[in-house]
């Protein structure tokens, strides 16, 4: 309680040392928003506005409580991304046994998903024959700890896995009445069913994919499939032409490492479009650099431990994408990994990273204007909308900046165009 109220004296006589650089009338405008009577008032909102130059907060409210942080989590595997995995990520570990090669994946999701740059596997295979598959070295399970059961059907809730291909989804085409299924042979699995669906549902515990050819809409264009060592040794086979079998060996201590796909890309897409399936990707592959294992609680912990040991409150971090409830940070621990990220990259490029009101990603549509002035990484699901990065003011400054919202009984929309009001006001006045 002692450490809680220095540090609150001490932000409060920051905030006030501050106030002769920017307007009192600027300062006093932006507490009254956060004032009684107003919006924020009626639900937990939490807010840190942080000067990247002078290094001083600008202005809090509520900076130190615990939120849900939803897709804000991924601010945090970037930067365990950058620092451990470098410029690329690592798509196998491999050893050579006569005929046949024996390999073990490393977390990479970029086979045959989206446009990412794609592994050359004939540069390994080589003269074998048979390539032999194991995922001995994933430890943590499929789904993420906390993620909602009934989430499996949705394409941002595909399942982890060591050798993900196609994303571990499936693609879903209207043909008429009915779906058509890529891979191919995701077709055979296709049944028609009496139930009033507008898409494509699978069951639960097989890769087993039921329609109604009378309410069938086709909006759902993917839809995550059950990973298993059978259907990948399928999948492998066909990609690469020779036959796959499995067999759930260890990795060997003596083995050698294939480099696969330029991170920066993969970057950009978790961070502009919140991709989830990369961002826990990423973290089994930081787990395989750093353990040669794919546990994303054991990379987590490693992260907490050194590189993000010195955030002002340390995080209850769980996954690498923010699908769980149980992920929980403070506004002025988000703002301290985007001043970290700020001192690790060349000037600009976590700009180019992130996505840019009215322009690309997840902001695409929203805090638009003729000079973009918002670059973040947004975050929301139900009763929770967050957005933490870089604000640009028309005074030439930018700030760090979190903004948080939580417990609230009502659309997200309604809370994003609030914040979105705040943030002019900080454009226009700071």
């Amino acid at each position: 309680m002692k450490r809680e109220l220095i540090y609150t004296l001490l932000l409060a006589l920051t905030c006030f040392r501050l106030s002769g650089q920017v307007s009192q009338e600027a300062i006093y405008q932006l507490e009254t928003s956060f004032g009684p009577q107003r919006f924020f008032q009626g639900h937990l909102t939490g807010f840190m506005l942080y000067d990247l130059e002078s290094q001083q907060v600008i202005f809090e409210k509520n900076s130190h409580q615990y939120q849900i942080p939803s897709s804000t989590t991924k601010l945090l595997t970037l930067y365990g991304a950058l620092l451990v995995l470098e410029d690329s990520t690592q798509t196998l570990r491999y050893q050579s046994a006569d005929d046949t090669l024996k390999i073990w994946g490393s977390g990479d999701p970029s086979w045959r998903y989206k446009d990412f740059y794609q592994p050359d596997f004939q540069k390994i295979i080589a003269n074998h024959k048979v390539i032999q598959f194991s995922d001995a070295n994933q430890i943590s399970p499929s789904y993420g700890y906390g993620w909602q059961w009934d989430d499996y059907y949705f394409a941002y809730a595909a399942e982890r896995s060591s050798l993900p291909i196609y994303g571990n989804l499936v693609k879903v085409e209207k043909e008429g009445n009915k779906p058509q299924l890529f891979p191919k042979i995701f077709q055979n699995e296709l049944q028609p069913s009496s139930q009033a669906l507008e898409e494509v549902q699978r069951d639960f515990h097989s890769n087993t994919f039921f329609y109604n050819p009378q309410t069938f809409i086709g909006r759902e264009k993917q839809l995550p499939f059950l990973v298993n060592p059978s259907l990948i040794t399928q999948l492998g086979s066909e990609l690469t032409g020779i036959p796959w079998i499995y067999r759930p060996d260890s990795l060997p201590s003596i083995h050698q490492i294939w480099r696969g796909s330029p991170l920066t890309p993969l970057l950009q897409e978790m961070m502009r479009e919140s991709d989830n399936f990369i961002a826990e990707q990423l973290l089994f592959s930081i787990s395989d650099k750093l353990f040669q294992e794919l546990a994303t609680e054991r990379a987590i912990d490693y992260l907490l431990k050194t590189a993000l040991s010195d955030l002002p409150d340390m995080p209850k971090w769980v996954d690498g994408s923010g699908l769980s409830r149980h992920n929980l940070i403070t506004p002025r621990s988000l703002v301290r990994v985007v001043e970290k990220l700020v001192e690790l990259l060349p000037e600009g490029e976590l700009e180019n990273l992130l996505a840019v009101g009215g322009k690309s990603g997840t902001l695409k549509n929203t805090f638009q204007a003729s000079t973009p002035y918002i670059f973040a990484k947004t975050g929301s699901m139900t009763a929770s909308y967050n957005l933490a990065g870089l604000v640009k003011t028309k005074s030439g400054k930018t700030y760090a900046f979190a903004f948080m919202n939580s417990n609230f009984p009502f659309a997200v929309s309604r809370v994003r165009k609030e914040v979105e009001n705040v943030m002019l006001q900080i454009r226009d006045h700071f």
